[in-house]
């Protein structure tokens, strides 16, 4: 499934990647519209009625992804919601033994999230994630997901990588296909990013079904 053969640097996306979606499904699908029903007086199936259709509409663009635009456009305060439910954050199983193992070899580990910075912020706090991995790049700052088509040649312009020699992870259908158009070596994603879900059936990219089975 991972060829390590002449791979250098390894990018990995952080939520259903290493880190478990459990956390974030549960936020945006249960506890983010019950605060917003509670805070402006509605039941919880009109409060998806609103939030859901937002959401479709800048699903992979960097809007989604920003608290602040989120913050603005419910009028809750995303951050503190989100700390309600820290005691969710956790990584994969094995994703820490992963990293350790990836860096013994002497290969760059980047972490590259489309992750908000205070949700980003959140997480380190919780994991120490920052101590498994050589960088940490979020999206934020190039003003566009990992989605977009620019991104990687300007993520590349500021880490150096040589595509032919680099390998992402990532649980997102949508960042495999825009990091393949790009060029890197090697796109692989994950077979279930969230622990209580079922496994993904999508055949499209090679899947790391467990850490385990694909150390270097």
């Amino acid at each position: 499934m991972i060829d390590w053969h002449g791979i250098t640097t390894v990018l990995l996306d952080m939520d259903g990647t290493l880190l478990d979606l459990h956390f974030d499904n549960v936020f945006w699908t249960d506890h983010l519209p019950r605060s917003y029903a509670s805070h402006h007086g509605m039941s919880e199936e009109e409060a998806r009625e609103i939030i859901f259709p937002r959401m479709r509409a800048v699903e992979g663009t960097i809007d989604w992804y920003c608290l602040d635009y989120w913050r603005r456009e419910l009028e809750v305060d995303i951050v503190a919601l989100k700390r309600e439910l820290d005691h969710l954050i956790d990584f994969r199983p094995g994703a820490e033994a992963f990293l350790d193992a990836i860096g013994a070899t002497g290969r760059r580990r980047v972490l590259v999230t489309n992750a908000h910075h205070d949700a980003l912020a959140l997480k380190l706090e919780r994991t120490m994630l920052q101590n498994h991995v050589d960088e940490v790049v979020c999206a934020h700052d190039y003003r566009m997901s990992k989605e977009h088509p620019d991104f990687w040649a300007a993520l590349r312009r500021d880490l150096e990588f040589d595509p032919g020699h680099t390998m992402l992870l990532d649980d997102s259908v949508g960042v495999l296909r825009s990091a393949k158009r790009y060029g890197l070596a090697q796109v692989v994603g994950i077979r279930r990013p969230d622990s209580r879900l079922p496994p993904r059936a999508d055949a499209e990219f090679p899947m790391v079904e467990d850490f385990e089975s694909v150390m270097p």
